[in-house]
């Protein structure tokens, strides 16, 4: 695991290449906050990786969010998430649910893609799956702006805990 010391000192490649996975599929967000370092502390850099992030397009937004996977979705029953989204959504019971279940599930996940354009986002992690397919039913009512800013709130969340996740407590 690389410390906060180590990432300040990496080149821009090998920054982007240590931590570009924290946004789903999205290593921009890390290549174009490299210039900001050094970052104080674990924070300090995840401010500066959702700042990057918030200021950019909204095409790039919809990219962003686009590169989330279903919950419980087609590639978890291909075994083709990241090794962070399978750790995430097992966290949250994901990888247990009943045939009825699997079902409600991509029925959801179906209802809310037709609605926005972009798949069902939430930090899996600090959700359990009751409260993940609540949160699901809820926010089919909502706006396709509202839905957009949950989205980019809740990749902010999922970014936080992978990055606590990747750098030494001893930073």
């Amino acid at each position: 695991m690389p410390t906060l010391a180590l990432l300040n000192t990496l080149d821009r490649a090998a920054f982007t290449a240590v931590i570009g996975h924290l946004f789903e599929h999205t290593p921009w967000v890390a290549d174009e906050t490299w210039p900001r370092r050094p970052f104080r502390d674990t924070a300090h850099l995840h401010a500066a990786l959702c700042m990057t992030m918030r200021a950019a397009t909204s095409g790039r937004h919809l990219a962003l969010i686009r590169a989330h996977p279903d919950l419980a979705g087609r590639l978890v029953q291909q075994n083709a998430l990241t090794a962070e989204s399978s750790r995430e959504q097992a966290s949250a019971g994901l990888d247990r649910l009943s045939a009825a279940e699997l079902a409600h599930f991509q029925q959801l996940n179906i209802a809310y893609l037709a609605r926005f354009g972009f798949p069902f986002v939430i930090c899996a992690r600090l959700s359990a799956k009751s409260a993940i397919l609540a949160a699901m039913q809820a926010r089919l009512t909502n706006t396709v702006e509202l839905e957009f800013t949950t989205a980019l709130g809740e990749i902010e969340k999922i970014a936080r805990l992978r990055l606590n996740d990747l750098i030494e407590k001893s930073s």
